[in-house]
């Protein structure tokens, strides 16, 4: 599953697309230099119970590892899953 991302400086997406049509999506905002706000996450119907909303996660937490900053999970989703994936409480703001 490859997870895209994109960041314009002051936001950013994780998304996935299947041709070319974007079917999942999690997005945040920079705060600061040092954390992002995860501020929603978004799974097509089709693709419930595959894992993608958590493969979006798991971007953000490796890209918050690369860039040496935090996550704040304002996102539901977001929120359960890192309460889940104790493995992510390094990134966690």
């Amino acid at each position: 599953m490859d997870i895209k991302h994109t960041d314009t400086g002051n936001k950013g997406r994780f998304y996935y697309e299947v041709d070319g049509v974007e079917k999942g999506l999690m997005t945040y905002s920079h705060a600061g230099a040092d954390k992002i706000i995860i501020d929603h996450t978004e799974v097509d119907s089709s693709l419930k119970g595959q894992g993608v909303g958590y493969r979006l996660v798991e971007a953000s937490v490796d890209y918050a590892r690369e860039q040496q900053i935090k996550i704040l999970p304002l996102c539901p989703f977001a929120a359960a899953v890192f309460k889940k994936r104790t493995e992510y409480s390094d990134v966690l703001f």
